[in-house]
């Protein structure tokens, strides 16, 4: 059975993210919760629900996942595939192993849950969020031929292949490094459509003009950067 291991970066989660830790599937090997300075109960409950819990108090969504990153690649036995998953239980975490699926199966080395309009909650999605991820996943398709349609956080892919991209960025620009890096590389990948909820709490991205605006000019300064080179 493969080795899976999941990161979930988390701040100020602590009325979701013991429900995500339980509800994923129990043949994974590790959750490893990287908690970003939460001041509520994000770190008793994750740790209640089975996760394991590191601390990474520089504040970033990409600092987060390189933390948990360097503590897997610390372990004497590191996994064949890593899962990313938001710690808001706006994903259904039980829709895992539909993810990782096509690795396992067909040897994809990148698959992206791919949030389809369909299958999404009404107002699960913000009309800025909506507009930044059509805005982006466009110019991706018109600069680089991309097939993505969506930079959604639910993702899975190859351990060996995620050290060779060797990521950044250090907060919100690290969903779409990650999908660059792959379509440089010229890495298989593939979509998975899943389901989107509202999530518990206020988004720290889309939940405010800051925040919306900071992830706009990181995502795009990506996309610009390497329509470049």
């Amino acid at each position: 059975m493969a080795n899976i291991k999941v990161i979930i970066p988390a701040i100020n989660e602590g009325d979701s993210i013991g429900l995500v830790v339980s509800e994923i599937p129990e043949h994974v090997s590790e959750i490893v919760v990287v908690d970003n300075g939460s001041s509520d109960d994000t770190v008793a409950n994750a740790k209640k629900a089975g996760a394991t819990v590191i601390a990474e108090n520089r504040k970033g969504y990409g600092f987060a996942c390189l933390k948990g990153l360097k503590y897997i690649s610390e372990q004497s036995k590191t996994p064949n595939i890593i899962v990313f998953i938001d710690g808001d239980y706006s994903d259904y975490p039980e829709e895992l192993d539909k993810i990782v699926a096509p690795i396992l199966e067909n040897d994809i080395d990148f698959v992206i849950g791919a949030r389809k309009k369909s299958l999404r909650e009404p107002g699960s999605m913000t009309p800025q969020q909506v507009f930044g991820n059509n805005l982006a996943t466009f110019l991706m398709r018109l600069f680089f031929r991309s097939k993505f349609t969506d930079l959604g956080p639910f993702r899975a892919i190859k351990y060996e292949k995620l050290k060779e991209l060797e990521m950044q960025d250090t907060t919100y620009g690290w969903t779409v490094e990650m999908q660059l890096k792959i379509l440089r590389k010229k890495m298989s990948y593939i979509e998975v459509p899943v389901r989107y909820k509202r999530r518990i709490g206020i988004s720290k991205v889309s939940g405010t003009v800051k925040g919306t605006i900071f992830a706009g000019v990181k995502i795009l300064g990506w996309i610009f950067k390497y329509s470049l080179k």
